[in-house]
């Protein structure tokens, strides 16, 4: 957060990868040391809800709002949208398939701004963006989850480990990454977007996970 208060985006994205990766190893580690029995009085659950509102949610909205990338009032429009569809999609009981797939966009605004700043959108087409990727969290659609899905695993852990070396050689260019990168950025959110729109029509194979 002080990061990205004083508007060092290279410095605020790095720490969000950090939580990125804390939290894809909480949970097993809370399950591991079994916390819940340790520790009875205090949820888990709900303090990763609460971290994870505000690494994938209101950091990146903050963002949003003071990084110039849209005329003030479209940013608190921007950061507005963000953190309300992410609140009603986290406390959305059913924000998950039986399979693990997610039911709309998942609120990984983290990564969405970061593809903003990275790709310099701005304007009304960063906001157009960030208004149709709040609708997507309530629509019809489902998005794989990069870990946990069976289905695909193999490829999509490939992928997500791909991007994540992408996304670190793009802050090593201060979030100005050439062209090759900008290519390979883009590939990973179409295998994602492509796999969404699969899993979404009728050719997916119902049935299997």
């Amino acid at each position: 957060m002080f990061a990205a208060s004083q508007q060092a985006w290279t410095a605020m994205f790095a720490f969000l990868g950090l939580a990125l990766i804390v939290d894809g190893l909480d949970g097993p580690l809370a399950r591991r040391f079994d916390v819940a029995a340790v520790l009875p009085r205090w949820q888990g659950a709900v303090m990763d809800l609460i971290v994870d509102y505000l690494t994938y949610v209101f950091i990146p909205a903050f963002a949003v709002l003071t990084a110039q990338i849209m005329p003030p009032v479209a940013s608190a429009i921007a950061a507005g949208a963000i953190c309300v569809s992410a609140g009603f999609y986290f406390a959305d009981r059913q924000m998950k398939t039986e399979d693990h797939f997610f039911r709309g966009f998942p609120a990984v605004w983290n990564v969405a701004v970061f593809y903003l700043l990275a790709f310099g959108v701005n304007g009304i087409a960063a906001l157009s963006l960030v208004v149709f990727l709040s609708v997507l969290s309530f629509a019809p659609v489902e998005f794989v989850h990069p870990l946990r899905v069976r289905r695909l695993r193999g490829l999509t852990l490939a992928v997500t480990a791909a991007w994540g070396l992408l996304a670190i050689a793009a802050l090593l260019q201060d979030l100005a990454p050439g062209f090759a990168l900008r290519l390979g950025l883009g590939a990973c959110a179409a295998y994602f977007l492509l796999v969404c729109i699969w899993r979404s029509s009728p050719l997916w194979p119902r049935g299997r996970r």
